[in-house]
């Protein structure tokens, strides 16, 4: 079975519903391929609004007020009681917030006239597209065009083997059941600044490993200074030049070989 379209885009993430909602606003008849199951039902809204930007942002939120709360709020003459969180209420609202912006994409395609096809999509020769529902029927589309917004997915580091138990991704740092006491993050890149920002907030103790010597390469010096000084007054305890040569699993725990000065080092977490 063929369906006639003249645009389709591969990937429902920012860049794949953007352009398909623009395309359709200009009178191309568009279908939209995304892939993604989130929480048991399929998703539009790409890494960055199920388990990247959004979630984080969320959760970034949360502990932020729960340490202003604690540490900062008699600087403003304001006296509290005892002060505690919620952890499954705090997962909770980052969920919420998950399910109505990615069920906000939805509507937004539905009422541009883009088909959301729920599935997998395959770039063939010709412009072809191979797309394979969920359910496992297959349909060839020969649009006008074809836009690939594949997305992204964790960098699998053969040193740190993701189990999503002990040793977790970005998604699995976004989903602790509870704070653990000793968590290991590899790479002072923006996702585990903010994942580890987060859990440090809610009682975590935080060690940052980044393998080189500068800290947030990629951001103007300027501004990678200021903000290293800021994550390690909130406590981050941050190592550059620190590369992780290995790692063990051991029941509950997880140790970290890593060299830093020329020395070699080992050091003991409950999540890394």
């Amino acid at each position: 079975m063929s369906q006639q379209f003249d645009l389709v885009v591969i990937g429902g993430g920012p860049g794949g519903y953007e352009a398909a909602i623009r395309a359709a606003q200009l009178g191309f008849k568009v279908a939209c391929i995304e892939k993604r199951i989130h929480k048991g039902k399929p998703s539009l809204g790409g890494t960055c609004l199920n388990v990247g930007c959004i979630p984080s942002k969320a959760l970034l939120d949360s502990s932020h007020r729960y340490e202003d709360t604690v540490h900062h709020l008699a600087d403003h003459g304001i006296t509290t009681g005892e002060v505690n969180f919620d952890l499954p209420k705090l997962l909770a609202r980052k969920d919420k917030i998950v399910d109505q912006l990615t069920g906000g994409i939805d509507q937004l395609l539905k009422g541009n006239g883009i088909e959301w096809l729920k599935g997998t999509g395959k770039l063939l020769a010709g412009k072809k597209v191979e797309f394979v529902s969920h359910e496992g029927e297959t349909q060839i589309l020969e649009p006008k065009y074809v836009i690939l917004a594949t997305g992204s997915v964790p960098v699998n580091i053969p040193v740190a083997p993701v189990d999503q138990d002990i040793i977790v991704d970005s998604t699995g740092a976004l989903e602790f059941q509870e704070v653990p006491k000793r968590l290991g993050v590899i790479g002072a890149g923006v996702i585990g600044l903010e994942l580890g920002s987060v859990w440090r907030r809610l009682g975590a103790e935080v060690v940052v490993f980044e393998a080189m010597d500068a800290f947030l390469p990629m951001a103007d010096k300027a501004l990678a200074k200021d903000y290293q000084k800021l994550l390690t007054k909130q406590g981050l305890d941050i190592r550059v030049g620190a590369k992780v040569a290995g790692t063990e699993v051991n029941g509950c725990e997880v140790t970290v070989k890593y060299t830093q000065g020329g020395e070699e080092k080992t050091q003991a977490f409950d999540k890394l």
